[in-house]
């Protein structure tokens, strides 16, 4: 079994660091800031879209991309923590399945991330932004992910907690999981998939119960 995880409300909880290094670099470049709701509704989208949906002009919108990067890149640490039972989930993943990871957050930061968390080990590839042409919910990045394993016979899934990962796996023809513990609400998950749980570590408890009743 392969599976592959989503960052952002599915293992990491970065809801601090985001809006902080928004409003860095709507600050820099001297524009109102929008409000938390408004930024988290688009967690999950490549920041290049995100500011394009919060009014930044496209001739604009990678100034403010690097402005936000610069912050992110000296608070992400202290300012993103595990959601809980993420470790747990991790854990018990490994015990039976290969792993990966797969978000539209810059892939050398979460590489960082995940190496504080002293998790990084336990997964086989990460995929990131800056690897693909086209990120979720496009195909491309779980196609991405899947080139570095040996997938013949073997069940895919992809756990996350927005639309944009259940499209990604149904565009790459691979099964999903929805989780709560993120920024889409259960109707919306509920469109995309229909197996949804609290939290990562449910999901796999799910699939590892799965993998038994199938050996």
């Amino acid at each position: 079994m392969i599976i592959l995880f989503d960052l952002d409300g599915t293992l990491i909880d970065s809801t601090e660091a985001i809006l902080e290094s928004f409003y860095k670099a709507f600050k820099v470049h001297e524009r109102v800031s929008p409000q938390d709701e408004e930024i988290k509704a688009l967690i999950g989208y490549p920041l290049d879209v995100m500011f394009s949906e919060l009014g930044i002009e496209e001739s604009r919108v990678w100034d403010f991309v690097t402005s936000y990067k610069e912050h992110y890149r000296e608070i992400s640490r202290q300012k993103t923590e595990l959601l809980v039972n993420a470790r747990e989930a991790v854990t018990l993943a490994s015990e039976f399945a290969e792993l990966g990871i797969v978000t539209t957050k810059t892939g050398r930061y979460s590489q960082v991330l995940m190496e504080h968390f002293e998790l990084m080990e336990m997964f086989t590839v990460l995929i990131g932004r800056e690897d693909v042409e086209k990120p979720k919910p496009d195909a491309e990045p779980i196609l991405k992910a899947l080139e570095a394993f040996e997938v013949d016979g073997k069940e895919i899934w992809m756990i996350g907690d927005t639309k944009l990962d259940l499209l990604s796996a149904k565009n790459a023809n691979v099964k999903s999981i929805g989780v709560l513990s993120g920024y889409d609400d259960e109707t919306t998950l509920k469109q995309f998939t229909n197996v949804i749980f609290c939290d990562a570590l449910e999901a796999v408890k799910y699939l590892k119960s799965r993998k038994k009743s199938h050996s």
